[in-house]
């Protein structure tokens, strides 16, 4: 009896299947709406307003802000302490897992309540402020991650040979540690960036009327019934977050190349 072969490719088409209908399906309903005028036809009516509409490109330009401010302090936050776990004797591992692992374990929006509970008992008000800490409370594990492992995974050799060759520890960190980390901190700025650029739950809880983000102008465009307007703005929004992440990717690639060939000729210390 002849055996019968099964392809590996077989495996993945149930992750096609559900890509397909939870990911692709929705976005071409996206693009509909997008283009799909109040009498039912074709027009680009919708994506005009998205930029001639100053509460529209001010919302994009507020969020935008947000995400990097967010995204700054994350990273400010989390690069020492990353460091720390990476560099220190103790149970790191343990340590992880109650920042990281433990958390993920509630539902975030949990989490934020509890947060904006505490904040008012310390008499912190909703507003811009407050908004920011729950962002950076929220996804501040999502930095701390792939620095952590991007540290933990370095050729100490690197520093070693810095040491041998005259350099002190500031100037060790800032020539071998810190470029050899560069991708870590892309992708925790990427892992960051996005989710604050496009969720709005977290702004629209702990913020007030000056905090709204693009995500809380589209939920608010759909309540309305104003789904042409609304898909168009998530359709830019879309469109922006690709780009920032494509760019993102390049830029890291482009520099761990150039960091490594310097250290790898021999580079100047």
């Amino acid at each position: 009896m002849s055996k019968v072969r099964v392809g590996k490719g077989i495996f993945a088409l149930p992750y096609a299947a559900i890509c397909v209908i939870f990911v692709v399906f929705p976005l071409i309903l996206l693009l509909i709406y997008a283009f799909r005028g109040d009498d039912g036809g074709f027009t680009f009516a919708n994506f005009a307003d998205v930029f001639t509409n100053p509460t529209n490109y001010m919302s994009l330009l507020k969020t935008l802000g947000t995400s990097l401010l967010a995204t700054a302090l994350c990273l400010l936050i989390a690069y020492p302490l990353a460091y720390i776990l990476a560099s220190s004797p103790f149970n790191k591992y343990a340590i992880l897992a109650l920042l990281f692992v433990v958390p993920m374990w509630m539902n975030f929006m949990l989490r934020i309540f509890a947060l904006q509970s505490l904040l008012g008992m310390l008499g912190i008000e909703k507003g811009y402020g407050s908004a920011i800490i729950g962002l950076v409370y929220d996804f501040l594990p999502f930095m701390l991650l792939p620095i952590y492992t991007a540290l933990v995974n370095l050729d100490h050799s690197y520093a070693e040979a810095a040491g041998d060759l005259g350099a002190n520890g500031v100037k060790t960190f800032l020539k071998t540690t810190l470029p050899l980390s560069v991708p870590g901190i892309m992708s925790g700025v990427m892992m960051v960036f996005m989710p604050c650029f496009s969720a709005y739950a977290i702004t629209e809880t702990m913020g007030d009327s000056n905090t709204s983000v693009i995500g809380g102008k589209i939920d608010m465009l759909i309540a309305s019934n104003q789904w042409g307007v609304g898909s168009a703005l998530a359709f830019v929004l879309l469109v922006l977050v690709i780009i920032v992440m494509v760019v993102g990717n390049i830029a890291a690639r482009s520099r761990s190349k150039t960091e490594n060939s310097a250290l790898t000729r021999g580079g100047t210390l």
